[in-house]
């Protein structure tokens, strides 16, 4: 007989019902017909502590939930209340998106009475459905990746239809595509697209968690992004992948939506509230910051999130999942570990392991950057502070800059490839790449939060005017302060990371913290589009997926790499003479692989730097690629360019 599974699955005349709830005395099946409870099947099996049982005449599309008895002891971890309906969590489909409502709520000294049926979603079983078609497979080679929100992205533009604007299905369309085509990124990372809830502090304040990291269903699309279930989504994801851009979702594992113990009772706290949640004493262990912590180092709650992982995976055709505070992830008791039971899980499923992963490598109490395996990119904030600091103007940081430029090997060590390193100067969590030159301080005031919220310290600067201003200089700084950025990045060893609309001049104004914004504030505006400013990056990108001396994994020594004896890189000052690496403001980068060679030259300083070439090899010349000033001749203030060499036809 096979081993009975978690969740609810066709079998016979009827279904079989699986749900982990170790310490409960019953569980019961719950069906619905509308929103009336119509039938509640107790599971009368148990192996462990997952109860079951097979239930007749129950088919395909089926609404239900789970209730749960067992002790009220919410200090010990047990706050079994079957007056609480139950989410399944290993539910597939849901038939609508979470709300919050005061009957969710369970945190008195007695457990309370009021049912929650009527305002919790019902699970959806499934039918036997096809197997999903393969997609084919996507071209091998260097990656530029772009950070976007399924909603966002798609919300304000034009000439996507407005009924389907904000959802996967407007993300498929030819239109939204277009923009990445053109662009030319080769992957889209999208913010976590699993049902989830808003905050219990947001609605009072007519907000909602627009960044969605605050999941309760780990295996549902969400149904406002999603109203078409994983069959939507696999669309997108099949059409991205048609047009060459793979797909990657960001995911949260490291908590759920339940929050802290005043928070709401959905799913796993009904069922087994000291099982699936960390302790510490009789409070949550809060290592996210957001009231609870999954205990991925034990069974159950390990077996959750890799069923979720796969079956995004198979189900969607994604290429690969970024990892939110995946320091959280490798937590034991102890501390993190490198080999803790999901990351090590993960390395080994021959599903996963074939997968591009990228780790978050923090949370709110560990720092673990370069900690991750081989293999895996991971964000690599010290870039992003590092180019931030050089291009406000602090000093002593030439031959800091030129470690994060090379790669990184101080955090990731020799052994690892330089694209494990995924550099960014601007993610969603905080300033966007406008806001970054022309504001000092945040302005989160609409987050309700009294401008406490989000990071205070951004590296950021204004160039002598805070905010918006009709200044044509002041202006025309921050732009070439954006094009330098964006040449920063995309010339840098490493594999880069684009946020959305960073390309396109987009501005928060001043919110650094716009999760709970789902309003033009956060939504791309496709009216407004700097033009100039999408044509430069989109070179910027076609220089480096065509150079292998910019896209290239190995390791750079400064030795000569063929019979050339040309190093793989060179450092010198751009008007030539000895680097001072304390000091300087100015850098002339030459790197050579498989036959080509670029130049990358920099300029921190407020005035003009003259540059001087080395002689290019025979039958070469040095061709202009792109100019952050759109100068030639000596390089312009707060300037990058990027040259390379072209056969000389002459």
């Amino acid at each position: 007989m096979a081993e009975p599974q978690p969740g609810v699955v066709l079998e016979g005349d009827g279904v079989r019902a699986g749900v982990v709830a170790p310490d409960a005395t019953a569980v019961d099946l719950c069906l619905f017909e509308g929103e009336r409870e119509v039938a509640r099947h107790r599971l009368t099996e148990r192996v462990g502590a997952l109860w079951h049982g097979h239930v007749p005449r129950v088919g395909a599309g089926a609404r239900y939930g789970f209730r749960a008895e067992g002790p009220w002891a919410p200090e010990e971890g047990h706050r079994f209340n079957p007056a609480k309906l139950l989410v399944d969590p290993w539910a597939v489909a849901l038939d609508r998106g979470f709300r919050l409502h005061p009957a969710l709520f369970d945190t008195g000294e007695r457990p309370d009475g009021t049912d929650s049926a009527l305002f919790l979603p019902k699970g959806i079983v499934a039918g036997p459905g096809a197997p999903p078609v393969p997609l084919p497979p996507l071209p091998a080679g260097p990656r530029v990746i772009y950070e976007a929100h399924v909603r966002g992205f798609t919300m304000r533009h034009p000439a996507i239809p407005e009924a389907i604007r904000g959802t996967f299905a407007a993300l498929g369309h030819p239109a939204a595509i277009a923009h990445l085509q053109r662009l030319g990124v080769t992957h889209l990372e999208l913010l976590p697209v699993a049902a989830g809830i808003d905050e219990r502090h947001l609605a009072p304040l007519g907000l909602t968690n627009y960044w969605n990291y605050n999941p309760v269903a780990f295996l549902v699309p969400c149904p406002r992004l999603a109203p078409g279930g994983m069959a939507e989504v696999r669309a997108a994801v099949a059409a991205l992948r048609a047009a060459g851009i793979g797909t990657i979702l960001d995911v949260v594992f490291n908590h759920s939506g339940e929050g802290d113990a005043e928070g709401p009772t959905l799913s796993l706290r009904g069922l087994g509230d000291r099982a699936f949640y960390r302790r510490r004493g009789a409070d949550y262990a809060n290592d996210a910051g957001t009231g609870n912590t999954l205990a991925l180092d034990r069974p159950w709650p390990l077996r959750l999130v890799m069923d979720a992982l796969r079956h995004w995976a198979v189900q969607s055709g994604i290429a690969g999942f970024r990892l939110d505070l995946a320091a959280t992830l490798g937590r034991r008791e102890q501390g993190f570990d490198p080999e803790a039971p999901l990351l090590s899980a993960m390395r080994q499923d021959p599903v996963l392991r074939e997968l591009l992963i990228i780790a978050e490598p923090w949370d709110i109490g560990t720092y673990e950057l370069g900690r991750f395996p081989a293999g895996w990119g991971e964000w690599n904030d010290r870039f992003r502070d590092t180019a931030r600091r050089f291009w406000r103007g602090d000093g002593g940081l030439l031959g800091e800059l030129a470690t994060r430029f090379a790669g990184s090997a101080d955090v990731f060590g020799a052994y690892r490839p330089a694209v494990d390193s995924v550099n960014f100067i601007t993610a969603h969590d905080g300033f966007t790449m406008a806001d970054l030159t022309a504001f000092t301080e945040r302005r989160n005031w609409a987050n309700g939060e009294e401008n406490r919220d989000g990071t205070g310290e951004n590296f950021s600067w204004n160039h002598g005017v805070e905010g918006p201003t009709e200044d044509a200089g002041v202006l025309a700084r921050r732009a070439g302060d954006v094009r330098a950025l964006l040449a920063l990045l995309l010339t840098a060893r490493g594999t880069p990371m684009l946020s959305m609309g960073d390309e396109a001049g987009r501005s928060q104004g001043g919110n650094n913290n716009a999760y709970a914004q789902d309003n033009p504030i956060s939504w791309f505006d496709w009216e407004d589009m700097d033009e100039w400013l999408v044509e430069f990056t989109a070179a910027l990108v076609r220089a480096r997926l065509a150079h292998p001396a910019l896209h290239g994994g190995r390791r750079l020594t400064g030795a000569a790499i063929d019979a050339s004896g040309i190093p793989d890189v060179e450092w010198r000052r751009p008007e030539g003479g000895e680097l001072d690496w304390n000091d300087g403001r100015s850098l002339l980068v030459l790197l050579h692989a498989e036959g080509d060679r670029v130049a990358v030259a920099l300029n921190g300083e407020e005035g003009p730097v003259p540059l001087a070439l080395p002689a290019p090899r025979p039958g070469f010349a040095w061709q202009v690629l792109a100019d952050s000033a759109g100068a030639a001749g000596d390089l312009a203030p707060r300037s990058l360019r990027l040259l390379a060499e072209r056969a000389d036809p002459a």
